[in-house]
């Protein structure tokens, strides 16, 4: 038996596709270098893919890192190359387990290794296995330092009729099946080359899969979606259906050439329905995510073959013309088109909020919880606050047998009087330790109750809201009078 695994081994010895590294080939690869190649270094790199590597030197845009491998002496002996994932692949996605909205979100976690060249005058055995290991050991924090977020799994692609992807399957990578033989040329353009590749796949951390599908990215991670921004996933119909309740505003423009105000309303709701950044600038880059279809479909006219994206000064323009209270009651009409009239069983939530780059001016806002359906809103001037813009706001509103939410700043006699009398409502206001009045009322006409209540089931004694719900003790919340404050 000894005598037979002895002959298989000197066979397999012998074989020059099982070839062992010698003594000194042995010695240089525990010592091997990896580092990130500098700018200079670019042409060198890109002369020797050209000459060697039969894909020759890549054009990535976007995010990439450039990898050299090198003796102790420095000499080159490798070079590899990673930029950003591919956008859509059928068996990666399986494999993760994302939903679509989750990967255009967080496809920058994932990387695509697109060269790997071992320089042909100095490889050896073994070579390309721990050239790849070095720098996979590296690549995530390497990817933090250059674009302040880390990477989580790695792709590439093997050409079977060039290589059997060995170097891959030795470091842990999984074959997840071929491609469909198609190449992206341009941003919604695709042209098939009828040449698959074997699609090779590897986590770079333990449970990366898991955080990649999960409902909410760790801290660490989250970063990519803030940047990632939002895009809509809305169907040509759906957008056209927009469209047709935005072509009766009457356009400020006197010519209007590839832009009808329609189209630039439309992009605009679509970027409030996605809760995407609503500055001239974030317009824009919402726009420019929109395809093709979805830019015809919104009233974009063709130029040159395409349909172009309006730019940030368009959109400024927009948001210097358009009136506020026009541009709200074309949101809300196409706001019922689309989710049916407001819920009146919901509670009706008035909160303020400051915006980024708003002046010093803040927003008060109306809407329906836990819906988020939209009910209106109005500036709050800085020479004001919010007390009498809420209480203006309520005239827009029907407040008739609803639940009016709002916080401590609007504890005031004539706010409650407004809902309960004028609106047919009633109140829920905060009270705090600094209103001493208030909180003498309450404790001489609500008893106080004998420990916090969760919100648990509801009965015919309780609040007609699915949101609150009846005290542990038995006492209902409804006894707190309407006339309180």
């Amino acid at each position: 038996m000894l005598d037979r695994c002895l002959a298989i081994f000197q066979l397999w010895s012998m074989d020059e596709r099982f070839r062992v590294p010698s003594p000194p080939d042995q010695k240089l690869l525990e010592s091997l270098q990896a580092r990130l190649l500098e700018p200079v270094e670019l042409e060198r790199c890109n002369k020797l893919l050209d000459a060697h590597h039969y894909l020759g030197s890549p054009k990535p845009v976007g995010e990439r890192l450039y990898y050299v491998i090198t003796d102790l002496q420095g000499e080159w002996l490798a070079l590899l190359v990673f930029a950003a994932a591919a956008k859509h692949l059928r068996h990666r996605e399986r494999w993760i387990g994302w939903t679509d909205a989750q990967r255009e979100r967080r496809l920058s976690l994932v990387v695509n290794n697109i060269r790997f060249l071992l320089l042909p005058e100095r490889t050896f055995p073994n070579l390309g296995t721990r050239a790849l290991r070095k720098v996979l050991a590296r690549l995530s924090s390497d990817w933090q330092v250059a674009y302040e977020h880390p990477v989580v799994v790695v792709e590439t692609f093997v050409d079977p009729e060039q290589f059997c992807g060995t170097v891959y399957t030795a470091n842990g990578w999984e074959e997840l099946g071929q491609t469909d033989g198609s190449g992206r040329h341009q941003r919604d353009y695709y042209v098939r080359h009828d040449k698959p590749k074997r699609l090779f796949v590897r986590q770079l951390c333990r449970n990366a899969r898991r955080s990649l599908q999960a409902e909410h990215l760790q801290p660490a991670l989250a970063v990519v979606e803030a940047k990632a921004g939002a895009k809509s996933r809305h169907t040509v119909k759906e957008i056209s259906s927009i469209v047709d309740s935005l072509r009766q505003v009457p356009d400020f423009r006197a010519r209007v050439e590839t832009y009808p105000l329609w189209s630039l309303l439309a992009i605009y709701l679509l970027a409030v329905l996605c809760g995407a950044p609503r500055g001239s600038k974030d317009l824009a880059k919402f726009a420019r995510k929109l395809s093709q279809p979805q830019r015809r479909a919104v009233g974009i006219r063709q130029r040159h073959g395409r349909y172009p994206t309006p730019s940030q000064p368009t959109f400024w323009r927009l948001l210097q013309e358009v009136g506020g209270a026009e541009l709200q009651q074309i949101l809300l009409a196409v706001q019922q088109q689309l989710r049916g009239p407001a819920p009146k069983d919901e509670l009706i939530a008035l909160d303020g909020k400051e915006p980024k780059h708003g002046g010093g001016q803040s927003v008060l806002t109306a809407i329906c919880v836990p819906s988020q359906y939209y009910l209106g809103s109005a500036i709050v001037d800085i020479k004001t606050n919010e007390i009498p813009v809420a209480q203006r706001l309520f005239e827009d509103l029907d407040l008739k047998g609803r639940f009016v939410s709002l916080d401590a700043l609007h504890t005031q006699t004539e706010t409650a009087r407004d809902i309960v009398v004028e609106g047919g409502g009633d109140y829920l206001l905060t009270a705090k330790d600094n209103q001493a009045t208030v909180h003498q009322n309450i404790d001489k006409l609500v008893p106080a109750p004998k420990a916090d209540f969760p919100p648990l089931e509801t009965d015919a004694h309780s609040v007609p809201h699915p949101g609150l719900r009846k005290e542990p003790s038995g006492e209902p919340l409804d006894s707190y009078p309407a006339s309180l404050c």
